[in-house]
Order: C-alpha cells, then structure tokens, then sequence
C-alpha cells in the first residue's frame, strides 16, 4: 500500500514486516540510543515467530522513502487483534465502543512490542515527514476500517510531533533511577535516609546470602544460558500473561544480533543458576525486562533486577536505569515517578470526544499521583 500525501506529494508505503527492509536504512532512521527501535530486535520478533501469525500482531511497518531511494522516516507500526502486551491499558474503551456498537479490532498499534520502554516512535532521518508519516497512519485507519492507532511509550520529546497531528495525549507513570554522578553505590545510599539505608544493605545482604551473582554479555551468553533463562522467563511469563510472549528461539536470536547490548545476570547457589535477570544495555540507559527464579529467596528479585542494575549503571556511566512497567515498590529503593507518554488516534467523531474528555481527567489525576509519590521518595530533605 502507498498514499500520496497531497500537498508535500510524499509516498508512505506499508512494508511486510522489519524484517523485509534493510537493516542499515531502518537503523539510520531509528538510531543507535534505544535498542528496543533496533532492526536487530524487531527483526528477532518476528523471525522469530513472537509476532506473527497466531499472535495477535501483525507487522506491517509504515517507511517513506527519500530523494536517494532509501528510507527517510518510518513508524513500527502492527495491526493488532487484541490488546495484549501493551501495557497502555485501553481494555475499557474496547468494551465501550463495542457496546456502542462500533468494532475496537483490529486496531493499529505503533510501538515496539511487549516493551514498556520510552522510546522514539516516529523514526526520521528526515525530522520533516513527521506530519507526512502521523498522516499515513491516519490513512490506513481510515481506509481499511480500522478503529484507532495508538503509540505507546512514546519519548517525551516527540510528543509535539503528535499534538501537532491533532493525536490525543495520555499519561501514566513509571519508576527510573536517576544517577547523579555517583561514583559507587555507596554514594547512592549515602543521598538516602538513614532508615533507607539500613534497609537497603540488609536487604542486599540478605539476598546473596550463600549465592555468588554472575554477570555476562557479549560472547559469554552461550545457548546454555538461554536454555536456564527461558526456564525462569516462562514461569514468570505464565503467572503474569497466561502464556509468555517470546518464544525460545527469540532470545537466540537476540543473543545472536545484538549480544553486546544484553547483560544477563544470574544468581548461582553452588554453581547452580537459581535466578536470573535480562538488562539491554543502550546508549545512556539501562533496561531491566525480564526475571524469573527457581528458588523463592527474599529479596533475590529486589537485588537482581534493581540494585544490580544501579551498580552496573555507576560502573558504565548511565545515566539512567529503568526497571520495566508499574511497581511502586521501586520507590523505596530509589527509583522516582516519571511520567510516560501515548498518542492515540480516533477515527470515530463520537468516540473520539468522549476519549479526549476521559484522558483530561486522567491526566489530572496521573499528575497528581506523581507529585504525591516524588513527595515520598526515600532521599534526604534538605
């Protein structure tokens, strides 16, 4: 499919899949800061078999082509059949709108999948096809029945880009860590209150008890780590969504392409893995996505995948670690309230006003939940 737009005569084009284009030209446009915009993983997705037929996701990634023949701007963009791994919660306005008699599904999603991670969503090596691309969005919607398109997670700096487009703004919250040139942990904890940091250490302490903690990348992830990790991942997996959404030969295929950016770190009781947690690693961040465990150890998950990840971000330099959706108890171990970002496009009038009405309030309210969390951020007053 291509659509002209008629005033700029530009060409939006809907490819088969990340996987269909190529690789340099897609990662000129998405950049090299956030790993979860790659070619290399959402190519992985999909070859994979994690999106795909079966799954509810569709990849049919929206390009525009520049002057030189290669790719100038393009969106990660899947029709969906549900809303599942999202983590942008729009459940209720399906059931709304489908008891108004409209059909929420399929509906078309921008975004990289299963990824609760801040990110560009609008990929541009040409900053001008924003509006050129938004609208080739809006095309598809319209012209094949859709109901709506929705960009999750989308990085502050591109939300003008939207509102521009007349998209709906939504907010939420997530909790990062913040690193304030911190030379080690201790000087992290040191910004804390006594009562904090006392808490911190016997956590720490309590959880390695007996365990040496293990951290590979790169070459060191062998099959045999995957082989361990998809154990943890599908038990975690299935108590959270049912049933995992990547399959076993997804992680191979990461650790393939993109080895450099994954950092596993595991937690060994007598040169046994009993814990384990997946980081990608990008520019100035780090992403925790992934736990699981075979023993329940106290505090085990609290060292793995947050205090872990502030020494490997005090050790790298990053500036920020960010441990996945939701969790307010990642408040008291030092991870403050951000707030996150979606653009929504709603091709029914009626449904359209009532959705704007609803995020007002929301946004009211997600503000003011964050303002009340920063107040209760466990650092030193004064």
């Amino acid at each position: 499919m291509a659509d002209r737009d008629p005033e700029g005569g530009i060409i939006a084009r809907i490819a088969e899949g990340v996987a269909a284009l190529p690789k340099e030209e897609w990662d000129a446009c998405a950049g090299t800061n956030n790993p979860f915009v790659s070619h290399d993983f959402l190519s992985a997705l999909e070859d994979s078999g994690s999106v795909g037929p079966g799954t509810g996701w569709k990849a049919l990634p929206i390009v525009i082509d520049g002057p030189d023949g290669r790719i100038a701007g393009a969106l990660p963009a899947y029709v969906k059949g549900h809303s599942q791994g999202e983590y942008v919660f729009d459940h209720a306005w399906a059931d709304a709108f489908q008891r108004a008699g409209g059909r929420y599904y399929p509906k078309l999603q921008i975004a990289s999948p299963f990824s609760p991670v801040p990110g560009p969503r609008l990929l541009l090596r040409d900053p001008r096809l924003a509006p050129a691309l938004l609208a080739a969005a809006e095309t598809v919607v319209n012209q094949n029945g859709l109901s709506s398109a929705h960009a999750t997670f989308v990085e502050e700096a591109q939300l003008p880009m939207f509102e521009a487009a007349g998209w709906l703004i939504r907010s939420d919250s997530q909790f990062h860590w913040t690193n304030r040139g911190y030379g080690s942990f201790d000087d992290f904890l040191a910004e804390l209150s006594s009562r904090k940091r006392k808490d911190i250490r016997k956590e720490r302490a309590a959880a390695v008890a007996g365990l040496d903690i293990v951290h590979l990348t790169g070459a060191e992830i062998t099959e045999a780590h995957w082989d361990i990790f998809w154990h943890f991942y599908q038990d975690t997996g299935a108590r959270k969504w049912g049933q995992p959404y990547l399959t076993r030969e997804c992680f191979s295929l990461l650790g393939e392409r993109m080895a450099d950016k994954i950092l596993l770190i595991f937690a060994m009781r007598d040169g046994r893995a009993i814990a384990g947690a997946l980081n990608m690693i990008g520019t100035h961040t780090l992403y925790g996505r992934y736990w699981g465990c075979a023993e329940d150890v106290p505090f085990l998950h609290f060292e793995l995948c947050y205090y872990q990840a502030i020494d490997v971000a005090i050790a790298r330099g990053l500036a920020t670690v960010e441990a996945g959706a939701q969790g307010g108890h990642k408040l008291a171990r030092g991870y403050g309230p951000v707030p996150t970002w979606s653009a929504h496009y709603i091709a029914d009038p009626g449904f359209r006003r009532a959705v704007r009405d609803f995020l007002e309030q929301e946004r009211e309210a997600s503000a003011q939940e964050r303002e009340w969390l920063g107040e209760r951020v466990p650092f030193r007053k004064g």
